[in-house]
């Protein structure tokens, strides 16, 4: 499953929210959060679980799940490149609107000066 079409999911952000939170948490004290049936939030871990997204523990008849620093670090690492292109767009943008600001001034005064010689 991919990442984000695993966190599109209100009920499975929430579940990450909780693990950020506590750090660990048992199957069972995550769907005690939760009006949904324990079937149902077991599915939504089998869904982050194949995104990668957790981690689960195995200890005797629980399940102890904990959010998966690795992927989050890569989620963290793909926003901040994002952001990094969309302020090199916004300061590409800039430089040109200072550009044109410049020229429009420079031509104002242009006119200005050809106004007083008449």
């Amino acid at each position: 499953m991919d990442k984000f079409s695993a966190l599109a999911d209100p009920t499975r952000r929430l579940i990450l929210e909780m693990l950020a939170r506590s750090g660990q948490l048992s199957a069972t004290e995550i769907s005690d959060q939760f009006q949904v049936s324990p079937s149902a939030i077991s599915q939504h871990l089998k869904v982050l679980r194949e995104a990668n997204l957790v981690l689960m523990e195995k200890r005797a008849q629980q399940r102890i799940y904990q959010i998966n620093r690795e992927t989050v670090v890569e989620l963290e690492a793909w926003a901040k490149q994002l952001a990094q292109q969309w302020d090199e767009r916004f300061e590409a943008l800039d430089e040109v609107l200072e550009a044109e600001k410049k020229k429009i001034l420079k031509n104002k005064e242009k006119g200005l000066k050809t106004n007083d010689k008449t």
